[in-house]
């Protein structure tokens, strides 16, 4: 029988979605079957224990070299209806609020990556145009550099 621990362990290090039968791969790593492991996979989801599952999309191999986090200073009584909006964005990869400090005001995010500055730039007026949003109340944080991208750490 499979523990938790030891999938949770080897999923760590991610899935070859190279492979034809990835979950196979895994199972081979731990000495165990194919059926096992997914059926592993199901218990720990349905358990809680794994949040999300998915592909981590390192943007940069695929082009996408120009990434900005848009950051909003909004009233708390609009974060929702305007989070709902700017999510419905194709190009808006994320959308998540935080709590505002004293020395940085801004309480909802989003992520948009492009292949040039410019059509960044060009997305981000069409949001802030679109919903009206003032560019006084906005910060647009431009990465440049990528420092890691990983999946979940369970231990």
């Amino acid at each position: 029988m499979i523990t938790h621990s030891s999938l949770l362990m080897a999923m760590e290090s991610g899935l070859d979605v190279t492979k034809a039968r990835p979950y196979q791969v895994l199972a081979n790593e731990i000495g165990q079957s194919e059926s096992e492991v997914i059926r592993t996979i199901s218990i720990l989801k349905n358990e809680g224990k794994i949040k999300r599952f998915g592909l981590i999309v390192k943007n940069r191999n695929c082009g996408y070299l120009h990434n900005a986090m848009v950051t909003f200073n909004l009233p708390l009584v609009d974060v929702d209806k305007i989070a709902i909006k700017i999510s419905a964005y194709p190009f808006v990869k994320l959308c998540y609020q935080r709590e505002s400090l004293p020395e940085w005001p801004y309480n909802l995010y989003c992520m948009i990556h492009g292949k040039s500055r410019t059509v960044v730039e060009e997305q981000i007026e069409q949001i802030l145009s679109e919903l009206g949003l003032s560019k006084e109340k906005v910060k647009i944080l431009f990465s440049s550099r990528c420092f890691k991208q990983k999946g979940a750490s369970y231990y």
